[in-house]
């Protein structure tokens, strides 16, 4: 007798906040804490040198290499991003300039992405959210179908630094549940992790 034993689903988190206790991990964080054992989200930050052209290639900086590899090889990717002035901060766009490279053969081309913005203001990050669409258009990424997911007001969401809004985390496992449906491991886990966080409250 054979079991068919199916490998975890490895999600790639990236924060778009280099800041110490960003909203943005904290909200990864709470994912990561209410997704089933066989949905690995790992967490990154967008820390790399900026983008130049003379040291794309064979030559790029280890970091750099490190980052695309951590990307082709999950099977999607979680980015939570907040707004600055307007738009995506600039350390979110220059990594996904990065991920962008080589051209036609970039990590995130094709790859299923999971956008959520936060924002202090009522307005969650949404202008963000529009450009930081553009971005993942251009680079052919596959952007998850569904509502906008967007946490204003998350200031008061986070208690001792963790986020504790259960409404908008079921709302983002519905999405995050469509995105695991595209890598074949759909409603069970999905609907696992939403369970959790009715039974056991915030995170």
């Amino acid at each position: 007798m054979t079991i068919d034993i199916q490998p975890a689903v490895r999600l790639f988190g990236l924060s778009g906040s280099l800041r110490r206790n960003s909203y943005c991990r904290s909200v990864l964080e709470a994912l990561q804490a209410i997704l089933p054992p066989d949905v690995r989200l790992a967490l990154h930050e967008p820390r790399l040198p900026l983008y130049s052209e003379d040291e794309d290639g064979e030559a790029s900086p280890h970091e750099v290499r490190r980052f695309r590899a951590s990307i082709a090889a999950s099977d999607g990717v979680v980015i939570v991003t907040p707004e600055y002035n307007h738009s995506l901060p600039g350390a979110l766009k220059n990594a996904l300039d990065w991920a962008s490279r080589p051209l036609g053969a970039a990590a995130l081309t094709g790859k299923p992405v999971v956008v959520i913005s936060v924002s202090p203001a009522f307005t969650g990050g949404v202008r963000a959210q529009s450009h930081l669409h553009d971005v993942l258009l251009a680079i052919r990424a596959r952007i998850v179908a569904g509502p906008q997911i967007v946490i204003g007001n998350i200031a008061a969401k986070i208690s001792d630094g963790r986020f504790v809004d259960e409404s908008s985390l079921c709302f983002a496992l519905e999405t995050i549940g469509a995105l695991l449906k595209d890598v074949g491991r759909g409603a069970p886990a999905a609907a696992a992790a939403s369970s959790h966080v009715l039974e056991e409250g915030a995170v």
